[in-house]
Formats: structure tokens, C-alpha cells, sequence
């Protein structure tokens, strides 16, 4: 046991520009590129349809600034506590990696129930996907985002395990790199969503 503590201790960093490190990061700029198109695509239907609410609710009626200002905080400070955990695992610092990531689930797991809350209560007052097509565009705007949210969350615990079982590896590193560009990209993606829903949205 001490071998392999010593093994993983003197373990070499992984080179970003010669190694599977950047085969990786490489590939995983692609997917979310792609991710990104689909996110584009379910922007500019709901910028469309934003119009049709076909004699119901408005973005103005249902969504409130200092609601979607909250929910921005929590996720902003997620993106940030991310940063700090993958900094500390280049630095191959087992605890505060540990700490960052397991706050940045925290406040991801809060946004994902207030949220979800949203979602609920809309639904009970008869404002679901089927109400009009702003609503419809709405829900698969937001819905899929929160579905990524969802699959990140189950991802967090998924690649802390090993790091707290085994520490800092370069393996671990590189899935830690690519989590925190998932999780950098869903704050992109809602800084969109919190713009033409809360901002401009709740004023028209």
C-alpha cells in the first residue's frame, strides 16, 4: 500500500500538449461544440415561438428577476468553486479537491431543486408544454439544460470516489479537466437562458 502511495505521490503531471491529456480535452471540445448546436438550435425556437402564447401566461407573468438572479448566483459560484477544484488537482491536493467539488455538487444539486420546484408549480397551475407554444419551447429550453445539470451531478460523486479512494492520478485529472469544462459550458448556456427569460423576458 505505502509502494502505490509512493507510486501515485512521484506520478508525472500529464502533458497538455503531447499526451492523451490533449487527445482528450481535444475530443471533449468536440462534443461540446456539438452540444452547443443543439443548445443554439432550442434557443432560437423558443426566441420564435416566445411571441405564441396563444392567450396564456407570458415570460413577463411567469418568470421573476430576482428569482432567475438567485438561481445565477448559485450557479456562477459553482462554476467558480469547480475552477478552484481543478486547480487544486493539478496540484494534486486530495482534500481541497475533494472540498471544491463536493461544494460545487452542493450548490448545483440547489439550483437543480429550485428549479425543478419551478417546473412543478407551473405544471399544477395548468402552465405545462401543452398550454402554447411559448410554454413548449420554454420546457425543452430549460428542461434539456436541466437535464445536463442532472448528468453532471451524477457525474461529481461518479470521479470523486476514486480521487478520495486513491488520490490525485493522472487519470482522474483528466475526467476532473473534462468536468470542469461541462460544467463551465451549462453556465454559458444559462447565462443565455437568465438573459431572454429574466431579463428580457420579465420587461416585455
Amino acid at each position: 500500500m505505502k509502494a502505490q502511495d509512493e507510486v501515485n505521490l512521484h506520478e508525472p503531471y500529464p502533458d497538455p500538449h503531447h499526451t492523451m491529456y490533449s487527445k482528450t480535452i481535444f475530443g471533449f471540445w468536440l462534443y461540446i461544440l456539438s452540444d452547443f448546436m443543439l443548445f443554439a438550435t432550442l434557443f432560437a425556437t423558443y426566441l420564435v415561438l416566445a411571441p405564441s402564447t396563444f392567450g396564456g401566461p407570458s415570460a413577463k407573468e411567469l418568470f421573476h428577476l430576482p428569482f432567475g438572479m438567485v438561481l445565477s448566483f448559485l450557479l456562477l459560484a459553482s462554476s467558480y468553486t469547480s475552477g478552484l477544484g481543478t486547480a487544486s488537482a493539478h496540484r494534486k491536493d486530495q482534500k481541497w479537491t475533494l472540498i471544491f467539488y463536493g461544494i460545487t455538487f452542493l450548490l448545483g444539486l440547489l439550483f437543480f431543486s429550485m428549479e425543478l420546484t419551478q417546473f412543478i408549480e407551473m405544471i399544477k397551475s395548468g402552465n405545462s408544454w401543452t398550454k402554447s407554444g411559448f410554454l413548449s419551447a420554454f420546457f425543452n429550453l430549460a428542461g434539456m439544460h436541466m437535464l445536463h445539470l442532472f448528468f453532471a451531478l451524477v457525474w461529481i460523486p461518479i470521479l470523486l470516489i476514486p480521487v478520495w479512494r486513491s488520490g490525485i492520478t493522472s487519470q482522474s485529472l483528466i475526467r476532473l479537466a473534462c468536468l470542469k469544462m461541462f460544467w463551465q459550458f451549462l453556465n454559458v448556456v444559462w447565462i443565455f437562458i437568465f438573459t431572454a427569460l429574466y431579463i428580457v423576458g420579465s420587461n416585455v
